[in-house]
């Protein structure tokens, strides 16, 4: 039995978000392209500082390997095909060389996504930096905010937060294993934050 789903949710679970921002802008962000997290105004505990982004399939030097593969097997090959007079084939293995390299540089742009998810008593904050640089941000009542997860091991799974009819989803790129481990560690800050809110 799933704990973050009720039944009539989990039929019509939501594919779009509903919840408006507060809060819009340019993020500011450290060296390492993550934003800050703001300080306690009343001096509360942090219950759940999570930071979450997609995985890179590559490191950077994962890909500088690659790209030096790429452009050693093209080269040898285009050098070998002018040779024998096909030279055409020195220019496809540069356009081949230019369509690698800037696939990995827009695949690691969008890795530049990233939210925060941070919770003190009573309220919940998150922060969404678009791979732009551009920043949304929510702060909501734990009191008045469900969490809904309606498939938790499908690869479309979500995790939804809810306010006031209108729900927020959180991790769409995270894994269903990750996403479900994520949710429950949510799950237990929020009854935290709601419990010492009263």
């Amino acid at each position: 039995m799933n704990p973050f789903a009720n039944r009539s949710f989990a039929r019509r679970a939501p594919t779009t978000e509903t919840l408006a921002p507060m809060a819009k802008g340019r993020a500011k962000v450290f060296a390492d392209g993550i934003a800050p997290l703001p300080p306690s105004e009343n001096g509360e505990p942090l219950l759940l500082d999570a930071l979450l982004y997609p995985n890179r399939s590559l490191p950077n030097t994962g890909f500088m390997v690659l790209m030096a593969i790429v452009i050693g097997v093209n080269i040898t090959f285009g050098i070998a095909f002018t040779l024998q007079g096909a030279w055409p084939v020195l220019a496809f293995g540069g356009l081949d060389i230019l369509l690698v390299y800037c696939a990995f540089k827009i695949s690691y742009r969008q890795g530049r996504l990233h939210e925060r998810l941070w919770i003190r008593a009573g309220n919940i904050h998150i922060s969404r930096v678009l791979p732009s640089g551009h920043e949304m941000r929510w702060q909501l009542p734990a009191i008045f905010t469900d969490l809904v997860f309606p498939d938790p091991m499908e690869h479309e799974g979500q995790i939804v937060i809810r306010h006031k009819g209108k729900h927020l989803i959180v991790g769409a790129f995270l894994s269903p294993e990750e996403r479900l481990a994520f949710a429950k560690r949510l799950r237990e800050a929020m009854l935290s934050s709601r419990n010492a809110s009263y």
